[in-house]
């Protein structure tokens, strides 16, 4: 069964990333993967190097961002709040997806800077079209919810996420890390998946 990792960040991705563009994809490809992602926190430096490496190895780039979520309004600034926004990981679809990646980061380092470059719910419906979303990791909405016992909130954030981008590009994202809180949250993950009629990706492990 063929695996490509949905969730990369590259040196780009500050404090979290080491990697360049060139030797993700020259990973992907000793690995025998399809496919690869580049998935860096809140800003896409790396897309056109990172898709040019990606062809000329003759493996598919799936190009994609991990913005952070505001925690109430996008210009709204609260350090108690806003200091832990939530991540969110999408995915260009198509090219009308990859020019709202585009206008999402840029609309959150112009507009809702704030500790991090943030979005909010209304300015991710708003360049909703062409965009594959999952459910994160650890730090992301839902998983924040699972991790505070706020299963209802948990299930009202799903049926949003539906609402917006489809049941077709609204995926749940298992992880599997050295991290013990991590087999509870999947196990409810995945107990969401069979109450909504979801599906999972399972999106990365360690490619150093």
């Amino acid at each position: 069964m063929a695996f490509a990792h949905l969730h990369v960040h590259s040196q780009y991705s500050l404090l979290d990333g080491l990697n360049t563009v060139q030797r993700i994809v020259e990973k992907a490809v000793a690995l025998g993967m399809p496919a690869v992602t580049l998935t860096d926190h809140g800003v896409m430096y790396g897309a056109v190097d990172f898709y040019n490496a990606a062809v000329a190895a003759k493996i598919r780039p799936i190009i994609g961002l991990e913005g952070y979520m505001a925690a109430s309004g996008m210009t709204y600034r609260d350090a108690k709040l806003d200091r832990h926004s939530t991540h969110l990981l999408m995915l260009a679809e198509d090219m009308t997806g990859y020019h709202n990646l585009l206008s999402l980061a840029s609309v959150a380092q112009m507009e809702g800077f704030y500790y991090y470059p943030r979005v909010d719910h209304d300015t991710l419906a708003a360049h909703s079209k062409g965009l594959i979303v999952s459910s994160g990791c650890m730090s992301a909405e839902l998983p924040r919810k699972i991790q505070a016992g706020e299963f209802d909130e948990a299930r009202k954030l799903i049926s949003w996420y539906i609402d917006v981008f489809g049941r077709d590009n609204y995926y749940l994202e298992l992880q599997h890390h050295d991290i013990p809180e991590l087999l509870a949250q999947n196990r409810t993950i995945v107990s969401f998946v069979k109450e909504f009629g979801l599906k999972l990706i399972a999106t990365t492990m360690s490619i150093m």
